[in-house]
């Protein structure tokens, strides 16, 4: 019989996946992991892993004697070392098609929160300070800019979403080709015009060696002072230092931001007691029904790669080549 070990289990508890995983002969054992000790003791003798947040580092994988598959619960895979699993003879798998309405729904409800303000309003009312001069000053969102930095599946569905309130759209995505953006009412254009031109800036790329710190100091000075800035992709896509200056000396006017670089964050840290940030706690995936959808898919990519398959939603292709 096959060992599957759930590494995260309290935080991702296993519902469906048992029994999908029984079709290939696979027990699933459940595990909560804090840490590469945690994942190294528990999954030392596993055939795959089932993976949310804990860390799969070089050191994790050359632990193992047998692991075939990492299935990651989610679409991003920067907890996982993708050369080291390559190297090991592993396939990494995601769930590329997850929660992009989740998250594009959220976006949106913090681009809508930061730019009308509504929780400093919600906070100065239920306070007792019924003053609507207070929100002063907010514009509306027709004729605004929305800049949107990368334009995959989650950035297109904010931009879908965002034209009934009559946001212009921009993008910059190195990734995109003009031509595959015929008949859509979207510009695709250089970073720092991006950033010029944004009245509120969505952040959607994944988070990568490229990516990180893709926001800091030069970037935000480049925004306009009126500017917002949106991040339900990775904290530390964002210089959080440099975050927290702009928005303290007014470099930029507010952010929504759904990650933060370090979660949860300190009590200490300054960028929680502002009053020009809307915070949620990294769940903009979360709904129950893309939850039940992401245990499915990454449980079934197991169960392929078990029956020897190569599984549909394979992440790091050029283990293809080592397995011949």
């Amino acid at each position: 019989m096959f060992k599957v070990v759930a590494v995260d289990s309290v935080r991702m508890v296993p519902t469906v996946e048992k029994e999908i995983l029984a079709e290939a002969g696979a027990e699933l054992v459940t595990a909560d992991c804090h840490g590469e000790e945690d994942v190294i003791r528990a999954t030392g003798d596993a055939h795959a892993l089932l993976v949310s947040l804990s860390p799969i580092t070089r050191r994790v994988i050359a632990s193992w004697s047998q692991t075939r598959v990492i299935a990651r619960y989610g679409i991003g895979v920067d907890t996982v070392d993708l050369e080291a699993a390559t190297d090991h003879g592993i396939f990494v798998t995601n769930v590329p098609d997850f929660c992009y309405d989740e998250v594009s729904d959220t976006a949106m409800s913090l681009i809508l929160a930061v730019t009308r303000k509504v929780v400093r309003m919600h906070s100065l009312v239920s306070g007792g300070t019924y003053n609507r001069k207070l929100a002063m000053p907010v514009y509306k969102a027709r004729g605004q800019t929305l800049g949107l930095l990368a334009f995959g599946r989650i950035a297109r569905s904010v931009a879908r979403k965002a034209a009934p309130f009559g946001y212009r759209v921009l993008a910059h995505d190195p990734y995109v080709q003009p031509e595959s953006l015929a008949g859509q009412a979207v510009e695709l254009v250089g970073l720092e015009e991006l950033l010029a031109r944004s009245d509120v800036l969505s952040i959607h790329v994944p988070l990568t060696a490229e990516t990180r710190h893709l926001i800091g100091e030069p970037q935000l000075r480049l925004m306009k002072p009126t500017a917002y800035l949106v991040n339900t992709s990775r904290g530390p896509v964002v210089d959080q230092k440099a975050l927290t200056r702009a928005l303290q000396e007014g470099w930029i006017a507010g952010a929504g931001l759904d990650v933060l670089e370090k979660e949860p964050p300190d009590p200490r840290d300054p960028i929680l007691g502002l009053d020009n940030v809307v915070l949620t706690p990294h769940y903009a995936s979360y709904t129950e029904e893309a939850y039940v959808e992401v245990r499915e898919k990454a449980a079934r990519q197991v169960v392929q790669v078990l029956r020897g398959e190569v599984p549909a939603y394979l992440v790091n292709r050029e283990v293809l080549k080592r397995k011949g």
